[in-house]
């Protein structure tokens, strides 16, 4: 690839608004700090860890909210 090439497709997250912090968790779970970190410690939400922080990407909130609405369903 060139300069003049344009970059292939990413896959994955493309912008940082796909990448939320712990205080935006806690606000759009209406949960406490401690919560958030609890679900992370327990990988019940996922994250990945950018030097100290800790960064949790929009599908994995999304998908921790539709697996606690499938399990209260059955």
């Amino acid at each position: 690839m060139n300069a003049h090439e344009p970059a292939p497709p990413r896959r994955g997250l493309s912008t940082p608004e796909e990448l939320l912090t712990v205080p935006q968790v806690m606000a759009r779970l209406q949960l406490g700090r401690s919560a958030v970190y609890d679900l992370l410690r327990t990988r019940e939400l996922a994250s990945i860890t950018l030097g100290r922080a800790r960064r949790i990407p929009t599908h994995a909130l999304a998908d921790f909210i539709r697996t606690r609405l499938d399990q209260e369903a059955a």
